[in-house]
């Protein structure tokens, strides 16, 4: 076994520990990835807190940028010091309909994620990112592009993907108006990525202050949620919301700005039930659906654009001796827009 270090709630609370982890030693066709850059999502601060259920609480972390450091004999895609981004999952059973199809997220027979999953071989469960060295499958890596910040780019990798998927599936571009709903880690990116696309896009705020950031990434236009004067001049206005709210909430008046066939994503990840009257989805044949993160096609796809179109996150970066700080203000909101950990403190 590798032995490397991480960061690790061992408690249930933010409070974590520098612990050491062991790795697996490198299958034919894994890679090991020194990791330099992991960003701080919400499921973090979720899977900490038990919201997810399940037994312990592993090293978390699950968007990373890093530089290959050693190779299995059967690798050909990457050598020595290549600078390489891993997301959200690190295998599947690649022959499933899912899988065939792109969608390894969603595979039939569960995709291994990237912390708190389960290895396909060897049955050990998987640890995340908050660490200083990761193995895995070198399909499941994606080679960071040139002109990217290493840093900036993580986030991409799970706030990134989770935007790109639903502004695809949707057909967002010239002619389509779309809305993001909370400009926060996931909602900034969705911005950035939707306005490149060539989509008239508009945040929906709680608040006005964050009017002049909307713009600055994008944005034409900024709706106050809580102005009922402003959701009724508003109503039927999007072919497109991306709700990217993480606590539950009405989806009603989200349903009600929607054109005819227009779609409401849900891709917070609001932990419990949210109530749906029928009738919001009835009148103007609206749809409502929800995304997890991507496949690796999709995932490609998403890092090609952003290197085109210069797109990374909003960041803070922290030493990862921090992630604690980073996880309590990142619960209070207290970010703009995303937290990146440097994890080179680990040595």
């Amino acid at each position: 076994m590798r032995t490397t270090t991480g960061w690790q709630s061992t408690d249930g609370s933010t409070a974590l520990q520098r612990v050491p982890i062991e790795r697996r030693e490198l299958r034919d066709d894994d890679i090991a990835v020194r990791v330099d850059y992991c960003g701080v999502c919400h499921s973090d601060l979720h899977r900490i807190h038990g919201a997810f259920g399940g037994g312990g609480t592993p090293v978390t972390g699950h968007e990373f940028t890093g530089t290959v450091t050693a190779t299995g004999p059967a690798v050909n895609s990457f050598a020595l010091g290549d600078r390489v981004a891993v997301g959200t999952i690190v295998d599947s059973c690649g022959d499933c309909a899912m899988c065939q199809a792109g969608q390894e997220n969603y595979c039939y027979q569960g995709a291994t994620s990237t912390y708190g999953g389960t290895d396909r071989i060897d049955g050990t469960p998987t640890q995340g990112g908050y660490s200083r060295e990761y193995v895995l499958r070198e399909k499941f890596a994606y080679r960071l592009p040139d002109g990217l910040d290493p840093a900036a780019a993580a986030p991409l990798m799970c706030a990134g993907i989770t935007m790109w998927e639903p502004l695809r599936a949707a057909g967002a571009g010239p002619g389509r108006r779309v809305a993001v709903a909370g400009l926060g880690g996931l909602g900034h990116l969705g911005v950035k990525l939707a306005a490149a696309l060539g989509a008239e896009v508009t945040v929906l705020s709680r608040t006005p202050d964050k009017a002049d950031d909307a713009r600055a990434l994008g944005a034409t236009d900024l709706l106050v949620s809580t102005d009922a004067g402003q959701l009724e001049r508003a109503r039927g206005r999007f072919d497109l919301i991306l709700d990217t709210i993480s606590a539950p909430h009405d989806l009603s008046p989200l349903l009600g700005l929607l054109a005819l066939d227009g779609t409401l994503s849900v891709v917070g990840f609001p932990i419990g039930e949210i109530p749906l009257r029928i009738m919001d989805l009835t009148y103007g044949r609206k749809n409502l659906s929800s995304s997890g993160t991507g496949g690796r096609r999709g995932t490609a796809e998403m890092l090609a654009f952003c290197a085109e179109h210069g797109i990374t996150a909003d960041i803070e970066l922290l030493p990862s001796a921090k992630a604690g700080e980073a996880l309590d203000r990142l619960d209070r909101g207290d970010v703009r827009y995303r937290f990146v950990l440097d994890l080179s403190d680990l040595g």
